[in-house]
């Protein structure tokens, strides 16, 4: 089995943002010459997330809107009381989840027909990662 890692960067200028990555996803399997297997996306921050949707702006709206119904800002949370104000944050990317698996035939990714790989920013502005590990045989 080979491995091939890499790691993607983010700094939004908002709190809150969605990143479509698919692109960048397929080209890091690309590189990595793995005809099979699988292909890990896993945000490395606690208050991030990957996720796999559709990729239409109605849907991306209704997702952050539904985030926010269930982890509004600016509530009372039990977290706040240690100085941070990103106890929201943290509920979002529990609710969205850190990371995917994603297989991998024939050397690309193979997702169904209207599926794409999104990194979720619930509390930006300052440098994230997330890290690609792709899996499998040449």
């Amino acid at each position: 089995m080979y491995v091939h890692t890499e790691y993607l960067q983010f700094n939004t200028k908002n709190r809150y943002d969605t990143i479509h990555i698919t692109p960048e996803v397929e080209e890091i399997v690309r590189e990595s010459g793995i005809r099979e297997g699988m292909v890990l996306v896993s945000a490395m921050h606690i208050t991030a997330g990957v996720y796999v949707n559709d990729l239409e702006s109605g849907l991306i709206v209704d997702i952050q809107e539904w985030l926010e119904k269930l982890a509004p800002y600016g509530q009372p949370y039990k977290h706040h009381q240690t100085g941070e104000d990103n106890g929201d944050a943290h509920l979002k990317r529990l609710l969205i989840g850190h990371q995917v698996i994603l297989p991998i035939t024939n050397g690309k990714l193979d997702l169904g027909t209207w599926e794409q790989v999104f990194y979720a920013e619930f509390d930006g502005q300052r440098k994230k990662r997330v890290i690609v590990k792709v899996m499998g045989e040449r």
